[in-house]
């Protein structure tokens, strides 16, 4: 393990030898864990078949590991400081491609008949938590050349994305994330586990993603604003929420009726229905 990045010393040293300053504005946090990365990739399921795309590389920490694992990497860094630096620490690699840019402004599927014949990409990721639902919801929502996504996110926005129905984690996201796949929660991090140490607990999660999703709906958008309505203010009835929604223009008179229809009580709040239930109700209120 000497000459690896998740060994501290080496850690230090690249950023010495490069002057390196962690960039508040890209949310740079080095894993310096052997076990959380070995868990990591075993979680990814990675083998030399695969082609992984990996969001924000950083210094190449674990980048190093991904190259020992999967036949290609393809490595899409935001930071243009750190590409010198990521030509040095992945030197000894020639199945990986570094590419400059903004993961929000790559076409994936593009990216994915360049360097992968078509086929879909494993993402695996070290991700920026301001910036973790956009990331992951562009992906899924676009429909994005993709089998999963294993990412290391910000504890309580794993704990979010697998919640269901009841919990105080249960909200939009993790209706989202569900339609769009299966969230296996792999592991919790501490913040000893990084340079420089985080001010919140990590965790390591698995998007495995649907070739269809689990329900069937008529209007996919009508259902996520209904669901977004719900959530909005969570502790408001959904008759409530939907009614008084401005994206919406639905009356009050439609939502008991289509509650009425599905057994449901009048003073239901949207916490405490499945993804299937609010795929019945915007069919009902689609009509």
């Amino acid at each position: 393990m000497d000459g690896y990045l998740v060994n501290p010393k080496n850690t230090i040293e690249i950023l010495k030898k490069y002057d390196i300053h962690f960039q508040k504005k890209f949310g740079q946090n080095f894993l310096i864990d052997n076990h959380v990365m070995d868990k990591i990739i075993r979680t990814a399921d990675i083998n030399n078949d695969d082609c992984v795309l990996e969001i924000g590389p950083g210094i190449g920490t674990m980048t190093q590991f991904l190259c020992e694992n999967a036949g290609q990497v393809l490595a899409v860094e935001i930071d243009n400081n750190l590409i010198p630096v990521l030509k040095d620490t992945l030197s000894a690699y020639d199945n990986v491609k570094v590419i400059n840019g903004d993961i929000l402004k790559q076409d994936i599927r593009e990216l994915s008949e360049t360097y992968n014949n078509g086929k879909p990409f494993k993402v695996v990721a070290n991700l920026p938590y301001y910036i973790t639902t956009p990331i992951i919801m562009g992906i899924l929502e676009n429909d994005a050349p993709v089998d999963s996504l294993t990412v290391m996110v910000q504890k309580e926005v794993a704990e979010r994305m697998q919640a269901g129905p009841g919990g105080k984690d249960y909200g939009a996201l993790s209706l989202a994330v569900q339609y769009y796949s299966e969230p296996y929660l792999a592991a919790n991090v501490p913040p000893n586990c990084f340079m420089p140490r985080p001010g919140v607990g990590s965790a390591v999660i698995t998007l495995k993603k649907y070739a269809e999703p689990p329900v069937k709906v008529n209007n996919k958008k009508l259902m996520f604003d209904i669901i977004k309505a719900s959530f909005q203010q969570r502790r408001k009835t959904l008759i409530n929420s939907i009614s008084n929604y401005s994206g919406l223009n639905i009356q009050k008179e439609s939502v008991v009726s289509a509650l009425s229809e599905m057994n449901l009580s009048a003073q239901v709040r949207g916490e405490v229905l499945t993804l299937e239930q609010f795929a019945e109700l915007s069919d009902k209120l689609g009509k």
